[in-house]
């Protein structure tokens, strides 16, 4: 059977959530006068990114709520005890620079127009509906996808089977029929493999080694290879170059 639908991650897939991430964090550090602590801006944005990351995997894992992710990482940030009130000032400050430098990447808009007539199209994120929907629409996409699910509403995030298999549900397909799109090889490539849908992971930056096991997965470094990967349904035993 055929792939009839794709769902899509956003962050570091279709928008440029790293690029977005250091530039407004570089424009709020500077503004907030918190570079003095540090040998560079290049040291402070590894430190806020590396906060991030724990942090997220906390939320991720369900320990955190989608909100107080985000105040410990200004705390542990700062290194102060901050209320929620201060902490989530803080974000909201830092948020009007992150905005200010929103953007796709630029094979986006090139493979959506291309697969628009040929598949359906929904977004699966692990973030919360009221980011993702706001920045959709920020970035002129948000009418591409017929659903959009976040992991803070569903109450399942990736990897976990649920959540791509919600996805399915809300597209009224079965796993085999969808193919998901996504930039993390574990949290994305290998949870989508096992969930049973036809796992791409957009590499773009060759990050990860050759020798990494694919479990599943077909890598590409560019969305302007997915219509090819699609069309041959590599899954059922057509050859393909992808890996």
């Amino acid at each position: 059977m055929s792939i009839r639908a794709v769902v899509w991650d956003v962050d570091d897939t279709l928008f440029d959530y790293t690029g977005a991430d250091r530039a407004g964090m570089r424009l709020h550090l500077a503004a907030e006068g918190l570079l003095d602590g540090y040998d560079g801006v290049e040291q402070a944005l590894v430190r806020w990114r590396e906060i991030t990351d724990r942090q997220w995997a906390r939320f991720s894992a369900g320990e955190v709520s989608f909100e107080a992710q985000r105040r410990d990482r200004v705390r542990v940030f700062l290194g102060e005890e901050l209320s929620d009130a201060e902490a989530d000032a803080w974000f909201q400050r830092y948020i009007a620079h992150y905005e200010t430098v929103w953007a796709l990447f630029p094979d986006v808009l090139p493979v959506l127009d291309a697969l628009a007539a040929s598949h359906r199209h929904a977004v699966l994120s692990n973030s919360s509906i009221h980011v993702q929907d706001r920045k959709l629409r920020v970035l002129g996409v948000h009418d591409r996808f017929e659903a959009i699910l976040c992991a803070a509403e569903l109450g399942v995030s990736k990897p976990e089977a649920g959540a791509f298999h919600a996805a399915c549900a809300a597209l009224e397909l079965a796993p085999h029929q969808v193919a998901y799109v996504g930039d993390h090889p574990e949290i994305d490539g290998r949870g989508a493999a096992e969930a049973g849908l036809l796992s791409v992971w957009i590499d773009r930056d060759g990050v990860y080694t050759s020798d990494d096991a694919l479990g599943g997965r077909h890598r590409i470094a560019s969305l302007a290879e997915l219509p090819a990967l699609l069309g041959a349904d590599t899954r059922f035993g057509a050859p393909s170059t992808f890996r």
